[in-house]
């Protein structure tokens, strides 16, 4: 019989949420056309404002080339455009006055899905785990 360490069996059950999490997630939001990286951005947009595709690579820990796939997406879908930034060789996207609506619909969409994945967990619970998962993206990103 083999036993996982604490450690090992926290990564464990991290892993098996993850991946029924993030495909539950893109289930809710194919009639939007997008996926959860693409809800991602959307959402940084919506929370921190108009960002570079530089400060977007870097809070979602990718290339910039996959951060241009992102946004050529999100323009086409209307959800996105790109505008001037301080100087003409900088590029800031923000959200269109449809993207504003569209993240709206989709927080209420996906609230109950949240609510359901969080039942019996309490609001201390959920806060000690936003602390602890915070913490070890540090770590690695050290």
């Amino acid at each position: 019989m083999v036993f996982l360490t604490i450690e090992q069996e926290f990564f464990n059950q991290y892993r098996l949420m993850y991946r029924p999490f993030i495909n539950l997630v893109n289930v809710q939001l194919e009639k939007y056309q997008l996926f959860s990286s693409q809800w991602a951005l959307l959402r940084l947009l919506m929370d921190k404002g108009p960002h570079t595709f530089v400060d977007i690579a870097n809070f979602m820990f990718i290339e910039k080339p996959s951060v241009t796939r992102l946004v050529q997406k999100l323009v086409e879908l209307g959800y996105v455009e790109t505008v001037a930034g301080r100087d003409k060789r900088e590029k800031l996207i923000q959200l269109t006055a449809n993207g504003e609506e569209i993240v709206q619909e989709i927080k209420s969409q996906l609230k109950p899905f949240f609510e359901q994945a969080l039942a019996g967990v309490s609001e201390r619970d959920i806060e000690i785990a936003t602390k602890v998962l915070a913490n070890i993206c540090a770590n690695i990103n050290r």
